[in-house]
């Protein structure tokens, strides 16, 4: 920082925020701390008795925040994202569209481990609507070396991208509701609702629904009727618990079923089950998905929305926030559940 006459300041970047105060009408900041000295200020900055101004010199190699940010942005950014303006060395990404929030967590890590830098995100894997700002960064200097940039620049091409937006698929769904209580008509199902409502806002629909009985056979039998009709997905709710008759998960083994995951590390939604049939998504469903706002279903469900194959290690990763604290005023996805390690 050096003190240079207004008249050669001119390219060089203001220490700090220029206040003109006019009596009994206005106070406040004409130029901000970071503005990059323009010939045509110089006038104004007379105007307001400034005649000596604390600088900073941009010189080969030193960068100023606002493009040091920009550069960071720019390195970071995957599909799906709009990055804004840099303004007082910061620049926000946000989601372009509705979709799946992935982040690089350890490359977000070493870039931070970076001095004089700061990245900042949501938690990955969550579904963020378009607008939504899911990262910033921001230099913390007024200038910066360009070396520290170039090396963020470099962690950024080598494992591209540390942020993106993935589109979520619009997959025909198929639901197979076990239960005599249910097939037989003696409750309601409210399973159904609750599914359709909730694949809908993912652009997704549910095509058909099968009520079987607690009976292996009608269930594989309600299965394959769902892959012959060409279904991306399939949901089964009821006979998910551990009682001698729910038969649910020996459904899904003998209609050629894969379980990955059968429980998961979370609450609600412990009684999870996660499986294929081929290449084919199929999820058992537990009850706290019915009258939950939100459960391991809103963790998994977006994920296979957005084309990835789900594996047990995405499922345990869900241990360190898998507790939901029930709060009175869900705000979810904007907290801590199921965010994962």
């Amino acid at each position: 920082m050096k003190v240079v006459p207004v008249q050669e300041a001119v390219g060089m970047v203001l220490c700090h925020d220029i206040t003109q105060i006019i009596p009994g009408k206005s106070k406040g900041s004409v130029f901000k701390k970071g503005h990059i000295v323009q010939p045509e200020d110089i006038s104004k900055l007379l105007d307001i008795g400034k005649e000596n101004l604390y600088v900073w010199e941009v010189r080969e190699g030193i960068l100023h925040e606002n493009e040091a940010a920009a550069r960071m942005a720019k390195a970071a950014a995957g599909s799906g994202l709009i990055l804004t303006e840099p303004a007082e060395g910061k620049v926000n990404l946000l989601a372009a569209n509705t979709g799946l929030l992935k982040i690089n967590t350890r490359t977000l890590l070493d870039i931070n481990e970076q001095e004089q830098v700061m990245f900042a995100t949501l938690h990955s894997n969550q579904v963020v609507n378009k607008n939504k700002v899911v990262a910033g960064t921001r230099a913390i200097p007024l200038v910066i070396e360009e070396q520290i940039i170039q090396n963020i620049e470099r962690l950024c091409r080598d494992n591209y991208p540390l942020v993106e937006i993935k589109p979520l698929k619009s997959m025909k769904v198929g639901i197979v509701t076990t239960g005599s209580e249910v097939y037989h008509g003696r409750i309601k199902d409210k399973f159904g609702p609750v599914l359709t409502a909730k694949l809908a806002e993912w652009g997704s629909e549910v095509v058909k629904q099968f009520f079987v009985p607690d009976s292996v056979d009608m269930i594989v039998e309600a299965i394959k009727s769902l892959i012959s009709e060409g279904v991306d997905m399939i949901l089964l709710t009821g006979g998910m618990s551990v009682d001698p008759d729910d038969v649910t998960p020996a459904g899904v083994v003998t209609a050629g079923g894969r379980i990955v995951s059968y429980g998961a590390p979370t609450l609600p939604g412990a009684m999870f089950m996660m499986a294929y049939i081929d290449d084919l998504p199929v999820m058992g469903l537990p009850g706290c998905v019915m009258y939950h706002k939100s459960s391991i279903f809103d963790l998994i469900a977006p994920r296979v929305l957005a084309g990835e194959v789900i594996t047990r290690r995405d499922i345990i990763s869900l241990a360190h926030g898998g507790l939901c604290v029930n709060c009175r005023e869900c705000r979810f996805p904007d907290c801590g559940f199921g965010k994962g390690i």
